[in-house]
């Protein structure tokens, strides 16, 4: 059995609200924190222990306690931020890794360290939280066309949206075009009830909530009527040429080749285009080849367009979508690597 390896220090200035925020409810931050890294957390005051079987777990806990505190003064923490924070911390940890190992074939610059992008909107200030996220963010400010792909619950619409609403509010572009394919799930659309317009609003609700969020509703009701916020059904941008407008085609990994292609093309002066999707939730028959892993294969080295890969590690939603997101794809490996039956 290998013996544990121990730190103690103080956390300074002793201050007892920034050590409750710390610690949480019950302790429950620091627990948060003993699971993540695999330690052991003790304090009396603001005297702190951590113990583990790993030295370097041992000293990252230490600067996350002593970084954490710094924040602590000025931020007040919860589940859900101490989430997020970790998500950080390992992010950092295996992007250095990644340097070290010279294992780097989809992170064109590992050392590349983006100019943060703050957006302002009606709900606040938006900054990306993690290093992904604010690569997409810088990506999206410096690039026309930018492609944001991995799993559910990573911040890909919602921060294409905000992006598109501070381009709106600040009159860089004079429109916003919200699109999404309208892939049926089961069910034909003929067989919906309703006009074409009430047929295709749940495939587009997603973009409808993140707009209430940003600008609030009766605000986003006004411009859906001056048609300054147009959300549609990709089907409907064929012919279309768009200048000065934010374009966002959201579920991106519902498109053909041909409709990408087509959604592409529709971009015109002033305009700036985010297309966000998850190769892992492809719900096209098995015989047709997604138009985003298509994109993504054509246009890796065209001048102009960003590409930004998120990760489980990237989930900003409840904690277990992460593990879901792991499992899922362990899953799969498995079965590529299996073969057909």
């Amino acid at each position: 059995m290998p013996s544990p390896h121990q730190r103690d220090f103080s956390l300074e200035p002793a201050d007892t609200e920034r050590l409750a925020n710390l610690s949480g409810p019950f302790d429950g931050h620091l627990r948060q924190i003993e699971l993540a890294l695999g330690v052991e957390i003790a304090n009396r005051g603001n005297v702190f222990r951590v113990t583990g079987e790993d030295a370097a777990r041992v000293g990252e806990a230490e600067r996350l306690l002593r970084d954490m505190y710094r924040e602590a003064a000025a931020e007040t923490f919860d589940g859900h931020a101490i989430h997020l924070r970790l998500n950080a911390f390992r992010a950092a940890r295996e992007d250095q890794e990644a340097t070290r190992h010279a294992t780097t074939a989809r992170r064109a610059d590992p050392d590349f360290v983006p100019q943060e992008v703050a957006i302002r909107v009606k709900r606040g200030t938006i900054r990306g939280r993690g290093p992904n996220q604010q690569k997409y963010l810088h990506a999206i400010a410096t690039h026309d066309i930018n492609l944001g792909v991995g799993p559910a619950g990573t911040g890909k619409t919602f921060l294409a949206v905000a992006s598109a609403v501070e381009a709106l509010n600040e009159s860089r572009v004079q429109r916003l075009v919200l699109v999404r394919p309208a892939v049926e799930a089961g069910e034909k659309l003929g067989f919906l009830p309703g006009d074409l317009s009430q047929k295709v609003d749940p495939y587009l609700r997603p973009l409808y909530d993140a707009l209430y969020e940003m600008l609030g509703v009766e605000t986003v009701l006004r411009l859906l009527e001056k048609n300054v916020i147009e959300i549609a059904p990709l089907a409907y941008m064929r012919g279309r040429t768009l200048n000065d407008a934010y374009v966002i085609l959201d579920e991106a990994q519902n498109t053909t080749i041909e409709q990408m292609k087509m959604f592409l093309t529709r971009l015109g002066f002033g305009s700036t285009a985010v297309v966000t999707g998850d190769l892992t939730q492809i719900d096209l028959p098995k015989q047709v080849k997604s138009g985003l892993r298509d994109a993504l294969d054509v246009l890796h080295d065209v001048e102009g367009v960003s590409f930004t890969f998120f990760e489980s590690r990237d989930v900003v939603r409840h904690p277990l979508v992460a593990r879901i997101v792991n499992a899922y794809d362990r899953r799969d490996a498995q079965d590529a690597s299996s073969g057909p039956a």
